[in-house]
């Protein structure tokens, strides 16, 4: 599906579902030089279990026209304009990563547009190295080699896809070489930049849902409780042996989480 938002062309996936007004509905959001293809099983899934989905790619990102956008607080403001195109009152989200810093803050900033948030390794604040954004900078690509050696858990970097004949490691990689240059720094530094995680989840007054993986390197466990600790009546669930690339690595047991929260 392809929306207008801002004047630029906006792609989500729908699950091969039309998107009906009338359907309770949810937005996926992913995470830094990702797109709507980090969801698939997921959204696939909602789409043809009564839901509208959206599993949307961010400005700059996968097949959405414009620049990637400058801080967590502009996707979350994005987000509503999303379900404005879309004609969509309402939805829950779904973000993982950046996503689910953008989906926190904009159930925190819109609460009558958001009826549920799911919060996928989450990480408040999430801190990014300085060398880190140096090399996403400097479009080394030393900056996809590290992120995904650490969002991947030590047993699925050699093997273990849910796909038989799959690498998870390169097919994460190759996803993050297909993002325009400059993109991933964007990602990155809006990540870090983000200070309002507690006050947000403070501010937060519908039903939400952490998920964290026990090996998670990139966003580890110990980031995620002061969230947890401050968003009222939280449901968390934790996925053992699972790192940060969660979807790839455990997606089905992703999807038993959110459908038991959705």
């Amino acid at each position: 599906m392809r929306l207008d938002v801002d004047g630029s062309e906006v792609y989500a996936y729908t699950g091969t579902r039309p998107v009906d007004p009338a359907k309770p509905a949810v937005v996926f959001v992913h995470g830094a030089a990702n797109d709507h293809s980090v969801w698939l099983l997921q959204s696939r899934y909602f789409a043809h279990h009564g839901k509208s989905v959206l599993a949307v790619d961010l400005p700059g990102h996968g097949r959405s026209a414009g620049a990637a956008l400058g801080s967590v607080d502009a996707i979350a403001d994005w987000l509503p304009r999303v379900l404005d195109a879309a004609g969509l009152a309402q939805a829950a989200l779904v973000g993982h990563s950046m996503g689910a810093l953008a989906a926190l803050a904009c159930a925190a900033r819109h609460p009558a547009r958001v009826a549920k948030v799911a919060l996928l390794g989450p990480a408040v604040p999430m801190e990014v190295s300085e060398a880190l954004i140096d090399a996403a900078k400097a479009n080394d690509h030393v900056a996809y080699e590290l992120i995904n050696g650490w969002s991947t858990s030590a047993g699925k970097q050699l093997g273990g896809n849910t796909v038989p004949g799959m690498w998870l490691l390169g097919s994460a990689i190759r996803l993050m070489e297909r993002t325009a240059p400059g993109v991933l720094h964007t990602d990155l530094v809006a990540c870090s930049a983000w200070t309002g995680g507690l006050e947000a989840a403070a501010a937060v007054r519908c039903p939400s849902l952490v998920v964290i993986g026990a090996r998670d390197i990139m966003a580890p466990p110990r980031a995620a409780k002061g969230l947890v600790e401050t968003l009222a009546g939280a449901r968390v669930v934790t996925l053992p042996d699972t790192g940060h690339a969660m979807m790839a690595e455990q997606p089905d047991a992703v999807l038993d989480a959110l459908r038991g929260f959705l």
